[in-house]
């Protein structure tokens, strides 16, 4: 088996991934980096639960020879600085159309978003998963205006279902883009490569980084038969 590499990973976009991913990736990186779970602040009054479950609880041989790394917070409030990169991948035409024709044909971003077999609060309704992801797939969401005041106007008021169903889209595009903005902030902060098995993520964040003009160090593992 060839050595790994020295280089350090951090997988994007989520806190988890799956077992073999994990296996593939230790065998090119000396070391695999995970962020906590984000935990967003949308208002000063409403956000996210965070939950405790870390890779390193499955894998506590790999955290004490250093070969997993974990615990980079990417909860709260949103700083100016990555609440303007966010404004401009929702406001971006290309960034937007990659998002919606994933959220419509990607199990993995949809997973990643929602959960299908639980009932959604849309508005003050309670619709089933299956229902309320079809109902979101609508193309008219891709060519609804979002922005991050928006997504914060809607959130946390007594709405029409309608209203509810653009806020559960608009805080999908902001917490897909932040975590991409995340890694790209971490990678360059801690000198990581950035690393992903969700082609979905991998297309938007070469967008993003295309556009920002970010370094475009983006690998992706291909999943097959898992």
């Amino acid at each position: 088996m060839k050595p790994p590499s020295v280089t350090q990973a951090l997988f994007y976009p989520f806190h988890l991934c799956h077992p073999e991913t994990l296996a593939r990736l230790l065998t090119r990186f000396a070391t695999v980096h995970f962020r906590d779970f984000m935990a967003l602040q949308v208002t000063p009054m409403s956000g996210m639960t965070a939950f405790q479950d870390r890779m390193g609880m499955s894998f506590p041989d790999l955290v004490a020879s250093g070969r997993l790394r974990q615990g980079h917070d990417v909860s709260g409030p949103l700083s100016p600085t990555v609440a303007a990169v966010v404004d401009r991948d929702l406001r971006d035409p290309l960034w937007r159309a990659c998002f919606h024709n994933a959220f419509r044909q990607d199990r993995q971003l949809q997973r990643g978003l929602f959960e299908p077999a639980h009932s959604l609060r849309i508005g003050d309704k309670l619709v089933p998963g299956p229902a309320a992801l079809l109902h979101l797939m609508n193309d008219s969401f891709k060519h609804e205006e979002y922005d991050l005041a928006t997504v914060r106007r809607l959130c946390g008021r007594t709405v029409t279902l309608e209203e509810g169903y653009r806020f559960e889209y608009g805080l999908a595009l902001m917490k897909t883009s932040a975590a991409l903005v995340y890694t790209q902030t971490l990678a360059v902060g801690q000198q990581l490569q950035p690393v992903t098995d969700s082609p979905a993520h991998f297309a938007l964040y070469a967008q993003s980084c295309a556009r920002e003009h970010w370094p475009r160090t983006n690998h992706l593992l291909v999943r097959t038969g898992y």
